[in-house]
């Protein structure tokens, strides 16, 4: 069975981590940000008024007055060989169409050395998709330049994801990405293109799972028996495990992505699993239940609980 190792901030970080226990790979959370309210942007069908009706999202992934919880950080998987960083977040000194998220100034760097992970540590950076808040950290502004901010790590991009970027760039939405954050990387020739079922290493392996993006994937890890998966944004938010039809409006196919989300849902529902959100707020993790009612939720009860 999976171990929450601590639900607790460490010690000189103002800012909550968690960390788990998947046999011999520890999996730790880093905050760049969270936040309540302004996510209408992204799940356009979750009025507060139709999500206090699914009370069991309080007051985890909900507010009192049914403002939807969401947060922006990267999961460090390290295993007895590899040290990967799941997504790497908005990123500072970024020029971005959305206020809140441009020209950060956040001790994200800081955060990760204090729990034990320097950048010079990371060897592996894994995208899951090319979206403005999963790739930010891939860069770092030095001199003018955008340089890999993780100078001795590969970056792994599903080969489909980046064929349909390549192509269809566009700064309209949220500013210049790939320009900052993704094409640095590729002309540094840090760059591996992998299919969408890429094994990692032993422990963790690529799970494809599109319809956010044509090449989105999700991240299985296995070790001594106990399973998690960091799923990436097929599920934004753990309101979509009840309303599985509430669809982001950043998805690529919506369609595509509601299949996505429901096959995964049922493929892992009632499965000793750990299920971590990539944008799950604190606690971040826990197991895929049937409701009596139909549909899904997430209980964190026993994530919570272990090893306290």
């Amino acid at each position: 069975m999976s171990r929450l190792l601590t639900m607790n901030s460490f010690v000189g970080l103002g800012k909550r981590m968690n960390q788990w226990r998947i046999g011999d790979v520890k999996i730790t959370r880093v905050v760049e940000m969270e936040v309540a309210g302004g996510t209408k942007f992204i799940l356009p069908d979750a009025s507060r008024e139709a999500c206090q009706l699914i009370d069991w999202m309080a007051p985890h992934f909900m507010d009192e007055d049914g403002n939807l919880i969401m947060s922006i950080h990267a999961l460090i998987v390290e295993t007895p060989d590899r040290c990967i960083m799941v997504d790497t977040c908005i990123g500072n000194d970024k020029q971005r169409n959305i206020p809140t998220w441009s020209n950060l100034q956040t001790s994200f760097l800081e955060d990760i050395a204090a729990v034990g992970y320097p950048r010079e540590s990371i060897d592996t950076v894994m995208c899951t998709h090319l979206h403005v808040d999963h790739v930010g950290w891939n860069t770092m502004l030095v001199d003018g330049k955008w340089i890999p901010t993780f100078p001795n790590a590969r970056y792994l991009v599903a080969e489909k994801e980046w064929a349909y970027w390549d192509a269809n760039e566009d700064e309209t939405v949220y500013g210049p990405v790939l320009a900052d954050s993704v094409r640095p990387v590729v002309e540094a020739g840090v760059v591996d293109f992998v299919s969408e079922t890429h094994a990692l290493c032993p422990e963790v392996q690529l799970e494809p799972s599109p319809g956010h993006t044509p090449g989105h994937v999700s991240v299985h890890i296995t070790s001594n028996g106990d399973e998690a998966l960091i799923t990436g944004d097929c599920i934004h938010h753990p309101v979509q495990m009840t309303r599985t039809d509430w669809c982001s409006s950043a998805d690529y196919d919506q369609e595509q992505g509601q299949v996505t989300r429901e096959s995964l849902l049922e493929r892992y529902v009632d499965q000793d699993i750990l299920i971590i959100g990539t944008h799950f707020a604190t606690p971040t993790a826990g197991h895929i239940k049937h409701l009596d009612q139909g549909g899904y939720w997430l209980d964190v009860a026993a994530a919570q609980d272990m090893d306290r």
